[in-house]
């Protein structure tokens, strides 16, 4: 759907991950769609460049995230919001659903 707009699919599958979960992680959503973690990198380098990502360190993890001082971030999280409701539901069960994995004891959600 964006395809055509950003010019390739991995900035599509990277802007619906940032829509659905807020941040995150190149190997993390490397690893969710079954790509190439350098793809991923160069994707998301390329957005930073751009000022649609920002980027911080967390330990040794660098996580992205949609970037707040963007101009245009509202409008493109609606663009995004838009297009993400016409993906199959299969296709959102197997790369956006909510991370189920077991929680440590007394651990907030």
């Amino acid at each position: 759907m964006l395809e055509g707009l950003f010019g390739n699919i991995t900035i599509e599958k990277i802007l619906f991950f940032l829509y659905v979960y807020g941040e995150g992680y190149p190997l993390g959503m490397a690893r969710t769609f079954g790509v190439s973690v350098n793809g991923i990198q160069q994707q998301l380098k390329r957005l930073e460049n751009g000022g649609v990502v920002a980027s911080r360190l967390v330990g040794k993890v660098r996580l992205y995230t949609f970037n707040p001082r963007y101009p245009f971030l509202k409008e493109l999280k609606e663009l995004v919001a838009q297009a993400y409701e016409f993906v199959p539901e299969k296709e959102k069960d197997k790369y956006f659903r909510m991370r189920k994995r077991p929680r440590r004891a007394g651990k907030p959600l």
